[in-house]
């Protein structure tokens, strides 16, 4: 009798843990998390403005005919940040005179010159860098105003047709040196 009481109690007391155990809730809880980063960018445009002739305000600049030995050009050369970072600005200035008979040989690009704005911009193997970050929306100062031919060119530069090609890079200021020159990420040309 012993033993079926004590099986009894056994039976009762797993019985009691097995109900007790089934109406146990364990809390618990989920959470997520998206995180989105973005990258800033970098966006420029290189603006070519001229005053036109008799005066006024600058307008889109566009090609001249007639030029003459000893005339100016204007052509006004900056670049806008149109990011929403801070840049760093280079500008390339290539030069190249076209002989009337279609040839470049023995052109000399010197007699057609820029008055470089040497203030605000500093030259350094073929590159006018500007010498201050440029912050968003803001505009450089003029890396140019006029393009002068030399009033000595001779009789071989009739009819022929100078160029001045301006091509304008940015790289980021955060974390990319402390002016332009010291920057890294210049496109390679």
């Amino acid at each position: 009798m012993r033993k079926r009481i004590a099986f009894a109690a056994v039976l009762a007391l797993s019985l009691a843990l097995l109900i007790t155990g089934g109406t146990l809730a364990y809390f618990s809880d989920e959470a997520k998390a998206d995180n989105v980063i973005t990258t800033g960018g970098i966006d420029i445009e290189l603006k070519e403005m001229a005053i036109p002739e008799g005066g006024g305000d600058p307008v889109p600049f566009e090609d001249r005919e007639n030029v003459m030995p000893g005339m100016e050009v204007s052509k006004i050369v900056s670049v806008v940040n149109k990011g929403d970072s801070p840049a760093y600005i280079r500008v390339k200035v290539d030069k190249r005179i076209e002989l009337a008979g279609g040839s470049t040989a023995n052109a000399d690009t010197s007699l057609v010159y820029c008055d470089v704005n040497t203030k605000d911009w500093t030259e350094k193997n073929g590159y006018y860098y500007y010498n201050t970050a440029l912050e968003p929306k803001a505009e450089t100062k003029a890396l140019f105003t006029k393009v002068t031919f030399d009033k000595d060119m001779g009789n071989m530069y009739q009819g022929s047709s100078a160029y001045i090609n301006v091509a304008a890079d940015a790289v980021q200021v955060a974390n990319n040196g402390a002016t332009a020159l010291e920057a890294a990420g210049w496109k390679q040309k």
